[in-house]
């Protein structure tokens, strides 16, 4: 089963990546430093680097059942891009669960509904479990990631590089684990 390429929420547009989105992810939150903080995957230099995010969504969509969403206000005219959610699938029954939200969709609870869509299309995947990794001082991503159902698995020390913070310095990350359709 393939995952739709656009899911609504109360207040959200999740939608597929297009090439043509590469300055407004850029603009929005890839290339905001603040925003990329926390996150394993490093703050955008150009809009170069938001099409080689582009080709590996592509990639994921191709060869899974579904991958990174775009995130949009559903009311908004303009569909400024507020930031990103979605799938990376490690197996067919397994796959990690990530969001990047801009700055301005901070404390607002987009993260937690945003997520929630995806927890539930995970579902709808018949997948059996989602993961979810985030810095050890991140403390508003675990609480997202706690109020979607994942609990937490353990605390890894000196585990993961975020490429944002002191290069090459292992961080602590949190391990959160979702169990779901267990026949």
């Amino acid at each position: 089963m393939k995952a739709p390429e656009s899911i609504e929420t109360e207040r959200l547009l999740l939608r597929r990546p297009r090439h043509s989105d590469a300055q407004n992810i850029f603009r929005n939150y890839a290339g905001d430093p603040q925003v990329t903080r926390f996150l394993s995957w490093p703050t955008h230099a150009s809009v170069a680097d938001t099409w080689a995010f582009l080709d590996w969504s592509d990639r994921e969509w191709e060869q899974w059942p579904a991958g990174p969403y775009l995130v949009f206000l559903r009311d908004e005219s303009s569909r400024r891009v507020l930031g990103s959610v979605g799938l990376a699938f490690t197996s067919p029954e397994k796959a990690m669960a990530g969001y990047a939200l801009s700055c301005e969709a901070w404390g607002k609870g987009f993260a937690t509904e945003a997520l929630s869509a995806v927890v539930s299309l995970a579902r709808q995947l018949n997948l059996h479990e989602l993961e979810a990794v985030c810095h050890a001082d991140h403390a508003a991503s675990a609480r997202v990631l706690e109020k979607c159902g994942f609990q937490l698995q353990c605390r890894r020390e000196r585990h993961t590089l975020f490429p944002n913070l002191e290069p090459g310095i292992r961080a602590d990350t949190l391990l959160y684990a979702l169990p779901l359709n267990r026949d």
